[in-house]
């Protein structure tokens, strides 16, 4: 039976949840990957939001089982409060489970990452600070602590004496901060130890297990390809595997077990934090996707920098992903203009460039080439089928098919959980 994976095929905030949520009730099990609490999906039941952090978008789906994957990064405080939360709201969170080989964030790492980036001063990447970036150096530099060493006293004070000392040495030294007590942060981490325990998995075990028996895993990437530590527009990128490669790394199944990706891409596009971003409109323009799209953070309720669909950024995720559909969001958002600008190619100091540029220099310097596509004025927010939608909003998802080079199986048309067209049924 399949193994799927769902990716953001541009800078994050496409809309994965939707999209995951949407497969949920076809899948068994939703892994989440990468990442830590420095993202969230939102997802709209009803008259329900809910924003989830941690937590993989399945939690919301009866009969699905969600899996914090080895590949993730957690914050224990922030995994209880938002299951405190979604259980004060009535949803029902005792079958979540958590990879004992997923690395905790302590608290001296949420500490570096604030002073670290303050430091950078104009070269700061734009980090949430929330630990995320030096819990994966440790982990990189074998210094991490583990879920599996929360219950091993021992282990875990050594763990954290070693990393501490070096890091105290920075925060005194360099930074001018108090050092940090290994007593202070040991008993922190130990106080989630007996409620964590229950949900503690072998997840490699679990999901392989799960496969061979025919049942269906959903792996929900968090972040996206262009924030993708190896893939994208380095340094403004996280710290971790948000490709399709990341879902076997960062959960112990193999590649040759993943049938199908699917690449999520509004039909406009956005940015949250520092970093070259082609397409950035800086006028009235832009303003307006803010508005109607409603773009701030989930999880940090900035503004998130807005601009026009970018073909070689598309072209790019799916290459490097494998993508066999995308699913396009907020195409409702787009109602209104005469014309919608969409950038076919860049031009770097007078060389056209149809394919993302490898060089970041150029990908800094890159300008946009358009193309205009004819707009419409009609409301597409109750449309349910590809043939009502207005002709010039279905030639608009036919030519954005045509650029990306996969088909558009899915279109979202507004934030509610049914507010999508199908196009093409995604086969599992």
């Amino acid at each position: 039976m399949p193994a799927i994976v769902v990716v953001g095929a541009q800078w994050g905030d496409e809309g994965k949840g939707k999209a995951t949520d949407l497969l949920g009730s076809k899948v068994d099990y939703v892994v989440k990957f990468n990442g830590g609490n420095n993202a969230g999906h939102t997802v709209v039941i009803g008259d329900e939001t809910y924003a989830l952090h941690l937590i993989p978008s399945g939690i919301l789906t009866p009969g699905c089982t969600p899996v914090i994957g080895n590949g993730v990064v957690v914050d224990l405080e922030v995994l209880f409060q938002e299951i405190d939360t979604l259980e004060a709201r009535g949803i029902d969170t005792s079958h979540l489970l958590v990879s004992a080989n997923a690395h905790i964030i302590p608290s001296y790492n949420r500490v570096m990452d604030r002073v670290t980036e303050r430091f950078l001063g104009k070269r700061q990447i734009g980090t949430t600070g929330r630990g995320i970036g030096p819990t994966y150096a440790d982990k990189m530099s074998r210094v991490g602590i583990r879920i599996q060493d929360l219950f091993d006293h021992s282990i875990l004070r050594q763990k954290i004496e070693g990393a501490l000392m070096q890091k105290n040495h920075l925060l005194v030294k360099v930074y001018n901060r108090r050092a940090i007590s290994v007593d202070e942060v040991t008993d922190e981490l130990e106080a989630y130890a007996e409620r964590i325990r229950p949900m503690v998995v072998d997840c490699s075990l679990l999901l392989n297990n799960a496969l061979d028996r025919g049942q269906t895993v959903l792996f929900e990437a968090g972040q996206a390809t262009m924030l993708d530590v190896d893939h994208g527009t380095y340094p403004f990128v996280t710290s971790s595997s948000a490709c399709a490669g990341g879902a076997a790394t960062g959960s112990g199944v193999g590649p040759n077990r993943i049938d199908k990706v699917i690449a999520v891409a509004k039909a406009y596009i956005t940015r949250v934090g520092a970093g070259p971003f082609t397409t950035e409109l800086l006028d009235e323009d832009g303003e307006k996707l803010r508005a109607i799209g409603h773009e701030y953070g989930t999880t940090t309720g900035r503004p998130r920098r807005c601009g026009w669909f970018d073909a070689p950024v598309a072209r790019y995720a799916r290459r490097v992903n494998g993508v066999t559909d995308f699913v396009m969001t907020k195409l409702d958002v787009l109602t209104g203009w005469d014309k919608i600008p969409v950038c076919v190619a860049y031009d770097v100091d007078g060389v056209r460039h149809d394919e993302l540029p490898y060089s970041q220099s150029d990908i800094h310097h890159a300008k946009p080439i358009y193309e205009y596509l004819p707009g419409w004025t009609e409301d597409i927010t109750g449309v349910r089928e590809f043939s009502d939608l207005p002709a010039n909003a279905r030639a608009y998802v036919e030519a954005i098919e045509d650029m990306c080079g996969a088909p558009v199986s899915a279109v979202g048309v507004g934030p509610a959980r049914d507010a999508t067209v199908v196009r093409h049924p995604l086969q599992f």
